[in-house]
Order: structure tokens, then C-alpha cells, then sequence
């Protein structure tokens, strides 16, 4: 589970990153690498909750 969010904190981080390239400085091509982000993000969340919810059952 550590290593999950660890992968979360970072594809976080990714994301931020990227956003605020696109936001602030007007780098188009970060848009898409910061949606991708939010996509993987997404699929790292849902896995997070999974494993939450096993763990909780124990």
C-alpha cells in the first residue's frame, strides 16, 4: 500500500507540475501530458480505494 501512494504522490506531482507549465508560463504542450496525468491518477486512486477497502476487512 506504500508503494500506492507513492505512485499517487507522484503522478500528483506530475500533474501539478504540467498544470502550472500550461497555466502559467503558456506551455501548450503540457495540456495533454497533465491529462494524461489526471488519467492515470484516476486509475491509481481507484486501486487505492480497492486496496483500502480489503485492508479495512481484515
Amino acid at each position: 500500500m506504500k508503494d500506492l501512494v507513492a505512485k499517487i504522490n507522484a503522478e500528483f506531482e506530475a500533474f501539478k507540475t504540467e498544470s502550472e507549465s500550461l497555466i502559467e508560463k503558456g506551455i501548450k504542450a503540457a495540456g495533454p501530458r497533465a491529462r494524461k496525468s489526471t488519467l492515470e491518477l484516476e486509475k491509481l486512486l481507484k486501486e487505492f480505494r480497492k486496496v483500502s477497502v480489503e485492508e479495512s476487512k481484515k
